[in-house]
């Protein structure tokens, strides 16, 4: 922890966090300059006038394809589930009963029922797959996530953060591996701006905005030239390596902790409570709005967990046994929460005139075993799973690929998380010949060479 007012300088022990030198302000988020950003354009590798934005739903857990988007009703009962199939708005396309608004407006939504992985079937490696396209392996590289790189690429506009993680990265899920969600090797100056709180809460607020208590005892007069109001406490941290990105974006660290606009767009309490309900009163169903109204004010990409762990909370890990959930929570609990909220988002934004231009991706970090276990419940399946895409140049009303008749393997375009990264980027008007500076100065491309996106999502 940095005290603005403290008397001796503070030591890191773990390295620059976004609260240790500000204590109340992101430096993941500040709108930090963009290295190299008008080369970039000069390239061709970014188009400014492509205003795309992304909404990732990270459905923490592992959604089951049998129970919720890719329904086998003519396989034996210990496959086909406790579930029954229900008709959408779009001729031929039946997903569970769990969902019946998203039924109804399955014309916006596309479905992609043939994505698989081969690393080892725990949370970890999907997520990190997910997010960022690749396998980060023994630890030595670290790849950053879409958001991250969209940040680096393109950058903030005014004083909102570029990218926005709701409501708290991804806690324990049994791997003690990296989840993904920071920008990796591109440096902390592109991690995500963490909430850090549940938006659902009866005394939400935004921390990481209010400046702490003793930064109104500095005189209004020195706010604006704010080193000299804590040169001496920060002299030694000024000689680090890491002082030198707070050099070109002190100014913009400290704009977002005093900015009204940061501010307003993170007030949740100024939405209309017929509004608020229609999302759901719960912390997945206002991380959404939330979303929406961050997008609506400028954020590029906001991604939002479910979930923050798998253990002893309702999720969609539903192995059948404690501290995991039993399948039948789908019905009462998980489903409900997200139909609710998915399609209040969908349909806010489409009101708006906004889901032209923001693109909504929902899925998890793999499926769930065909068979169902002596437990009641399904155990990790990467082999094959449903993800869900809307809005911006999505084609919705759409199915792409299709799993065999009980949803173990592809049987038709195989789709890899490379490929979901891919599209990601290709919604977003990025080049997937754009090179990021990866480690040790190496140039890597935002996806390996010949990984192409799903050509007819679009």
């Amino acid at each position: 922890m940095y005290r603005l007012d403290a008397r001796k300088p503070a030591h890191f022990c773990d390295g620059l966090t976004r609260r240790d030198f500000l204590h109340a302000g992101s430096l993941a988020t500040l709108g930090l300059s963009l290295p190299g950003l008008h080369a970039l354009e000069a390239q061709g590798a970014v188009k400014r006038d492509q205003d795309m934005n992304c909404i990732m739903l990270f459905l923490v857990g592992g959604p089951s394809q049998h129970d919720t988007w890719d329904m086998k009703p003519d396989a034996p009962s210990e496959i086909r589930g406790p579930f029954r199939p229900i008709d959408t708005n779009v001729p031929g396309i039946q997903i569970s009963e769990i969902f019946p608004k998203l039924a109804a407006n399955m014309d916006k939504v596309a479905l992609v029922r043939s994505v698989y992985h081969t690393a080892t079937a725990v949370h970890d490696t999907g997520h990190q797959m997910m997010q960022t396209g690749r396998l980060f392996g023994n630890g030595a590289i670290k790849y950053p996530h879409m958001g991250s790189v969209l940040s680096y690429l393109k950058g903030p506009r005014g004083d909102v953060p570029p990218h926005v993680l709701l409501p708290r990265p991804i806690g324990n899920t049994g791997g003690n591996m990296p989840h993904g969600q920071d920008a990796g090797f591109l440096g902390k100056s592109y991690d995500p701006f963490v909430l850090g709180a549940d938006p659902n809460a009866p005394d939400f607020k935004v921390p990481d905005l209010l400046p702490p208590e003793y930064v109104t005892q500095v005189r209004e007069s020195r706010r604006r030239s704010f080193r000299n109001a804590i040169d001496g406490a920060v002299r030694d941290f000024e000689a680090s390596e890491d002082a030198r990105l707070l050099d070109e974006n002190f100014q913009r660290a400290y704009g977002l902790m005093s900015s009204a606009e940061a501010r307003e767009a993170f007030a949740l309490d100024a939405e209309p409570e017929d509004l608020r309900n229609r999302y759901g009163r719960t912390r997945f169903g206002q991380s959404c709005l939330m979303a929406r109204r961050l997008v609506e004010r400028g954020v590029r990409f906001v991604t939002v967990n479910m979930f923050e762990t798998v253990f002893n909370e309702v999720t969609w890990d539903i192995h059948g046994s404690s501290p995991f959930s039993a399948i039948e929570s789908y019905q009462n609990e998980i489903g409900p929460n997200f139909d609710t909220a998915y399609t209040a988002l969908l349909t806010d934004l489409y009101e708006r005139g906004m889901l032209e231009n923001t693109m909504i991706l929902a899925f998890g970090e793999f499926g769930r075993t065909p068979k169902i276990n002596p437990a009641g419940g399904r155990d990790h399946h990467p082999a094959c799973w449903t993800v869900l895409f809307a809005g911006g140049p999505i084609q919705g009303g759409n199915v792409v690929g299709a799993s065999d008749e009980i949803g173990h393997s592809p049987k038709d375009r195989p789709v890899s998380t490379a490929e979901i990264a891919a599209t990601v980027y290709h919604g977003l008007g990025i080049d997937l010949d754009t090179e990021l500076p990866g480690p040790q100065g190496r140039p890597l491309r935002v996806v390996d060479h010949g990984v192409e996106p799903i050509h007819p999502l679009f």
